[in-house]
């Protein structure tokens, strides 16, 4: 079978997040090494040339601390988001990726967004609705524990800072809802 119609091992799943935390972390290695001139492929509402920016943005970071702390909860909900399956977590990942940035694209101040918080946030919200909406206890587990963990993400929705881009907090957690509406029911 190929890898996007079944659920992996949990050794698969494993290496998986601990691939994509290298994938990344190279991706940050080299913007390090170019004075960070790959955020130039970020996420610029509303100008043409940089609607590529809405697949690359979550690759891109503006600094090591933002790195850092997308890095972690990414990895963390990744391997929660693998326990729907395989193909589940990609659906809902490019669900999350692709609506997140046309509506920061669409709707975002005037700046360069970068970072993976969008794709953070869409995988907060899908778990912390889709263990309900699968029916299983151990989904519904871990929807308590992202909720009792990382509940306060919430309050990262509302504009706080300047430099955050809290529209991409905001619209990912509403892809993420989504994407637990169309995907909870987890396969085999």
């Amino acid at each position: 079978m190929p890898i996007t119609t079944r659920t992996l091992s949990l050794s698969q799943q494993l290496k998986f997040v601990v691939t994509l935390f290298l994938v990344l972390s190279a991706v940050e290695f080299i913007n390090i090494l170019t004075a960070r001139s790959l955020n130039e492929l970020g996420n610029i509402p509303r100008q043409v040339g940089a609607l590529p920016g809405v697949m690359f943005s979550p690759f891109l970071h503006g600094s090591i601390v933002h790195f850092i702390s997308n890095i972690i909860p990414l990895c963390i909900f990744s391997f929660f988001m693998l326990q729907y399956g395989t193909r589940r977590y990609i659906s809902a990942t490019l669900w999350i990726i692709v609506f997140t940035g046309i509506l920061v694209w669409l709707l975002g101040r005037t700046a360069v967004h970068v970072g993976a918080s969008g794709v953070v946030y869409g995988y907060f919200g899908f778990l912390l609705l889709a263990g309900f909406l699968s029916g299983r206890k151990r989904l519904m587990g871990i929807s308590l524990l992202v909720g009792f963990f990382y509940g306060g993400l919430i309050f990262g929705v509302l504009p706080s800072r300047p430099f955050v881009s809290w529209e991409s907090h905001l619209f990912g957690f509403i892809a993420g809802l989504v994407a637990a509406r169309i995907w909870a029911k987890p396969t085999g």
